[in-house]
């Protein structure tokens, strides 16, 4: 079996008057994060994950910031092209394994919906799917809620 490790991280300024979607979810907050796109920073680092993994360049490339296509675009439908880029090269993911981090909000009652969500897009159980959160203990720009990044880190194995 040949087995293919990924690792992605993504960063976002917070805005006032944006919403905030983490993990494919909305989530609760007085500021959302700035971005092309939904500013999804959880499914953002998945999907660099996900085409790091097989080398297949990073959300950039196939997500352009200056394409009009993906303004506002939801993040689960970038999610949902890149897992259809790992699947045509013959492969399924095993795992994932991901942090995020800021101050505020609080995420842990939203991990659950979360998982399900992006176990969903990228079929496997939800037990593949770990979302973890920390802060800076209130250091740097994240700790002063300026922004938030997610990091992840995912197997692939071949069919």
């Amino acid at each position: 079996m040949s087995f293919r490790i990924g690792s992605g991280i993504d960063f976002h300024q917070f805005a006032e008057g944006r919403a905030l979607w983490i993990g494919g979810i909305q989530i609760p907050h007085h500021k959302g994060a700035l971005g092309h796109s939904d500013a999804d920073v959880l499914l953002h680092a998945i999907c660099d994950a996900l085409l790091g993994a097989l080398s297949l360049g990073d959300i950039g490339v196939h997500f352009p910031n200056n394409d009009p296509r993906y303004k506002d675009i939801d993040s689960k439908i970038l999610l949902t092209e890149t897992m259809r880029l790992i699947t045509e090269k013959g492969y399924q993911v095993v795992n994932v394994d991901s942090t995020l981090c800021l101050q505020e909000p609080k995420i842990k009652k939203y991990v659950p919906t979360m998982q399900e969500t992006i176990a969903g897009i990228l079929a496997v159980s939800v037990a593949d799917i770990s979302v973890k959160a920390t802060t800076t203990e209130e250091m740097g720009a994240i700790g002063r809620e300026e922004g938030l990044m997610a990091m992840a880190t995912v197997l692939l194995q071949k069919i």
